[in-house]
């Protein structure tokens, strides 16, 4: 990884303050999540204590610090989606994953994730799984949808 960070590094050669938001932006990109390592390595190339870098980093939601699962399923909580049932699909899949909102299984395979919109409000609820749609998602449909997911994984 830190290979990869000395890439990134690289293109913001000027190394201001105003740079930290993009740079980690790109980090989690690239990387998939702000590591301690790349939040010491942003911090040594801008001058700026890990401290304040982690405080800004944790203000904004759309950082993570732990990485993804395997499977990342996006749910979408909007107006539209949570009218349609969207709740229902968040309280099952904690159910069916054992995790929070944000979190990873400790075999690394799923995690999930809350959006307030995906843009698909007539086709709601959706989901996102590894950057599919799945739309008119109903809850009693996702043991079955997980259960397939965890039998790709473990046949990869």
């Amino acid at each position: 990884m830190s290979a990869d960070l000395d890439i990134i590094l690289k293109k913001y050669k000027s190394g201001k303050r105003e740079d930290l938001i993009p740079l980690l932006q790109e980090i989690q990109e690239y990387v998939g999540y702000l590591s301690e390592e790349a939040i010491v390595k942003v911090g040594s190339f801008l001058g700026l204590s890990t401290t304040k870098i982690y405080g800004l980093a944790t203000f904004y939601d759309r950082f993570r610090f732990i990485p993804n699962g395997k499977i990342r399923i996006i749910i979408c909580n909007g107006t539209s989606c949570f009218l349609n049932g969207s709740q229902s699909n968040i309280d099952k899949i904690r159910e069916e994953t054992g995790i929070q909102p944000g979190q990873t299984t400790r075999d690394g395979n799923f995690s999930y994730e809350i959006v307030s919109c995906m843009g698909g409000c007539h086709n709601g609820p959706v989901i996102n799984v590894n950057g599919e749609f799945h739309t008119h998602i109903k809850a009693e449909q996702l043991p079955e949808l997980i259960r397939k997911l965890k039998y790709v994984i473990e046949n990869d």
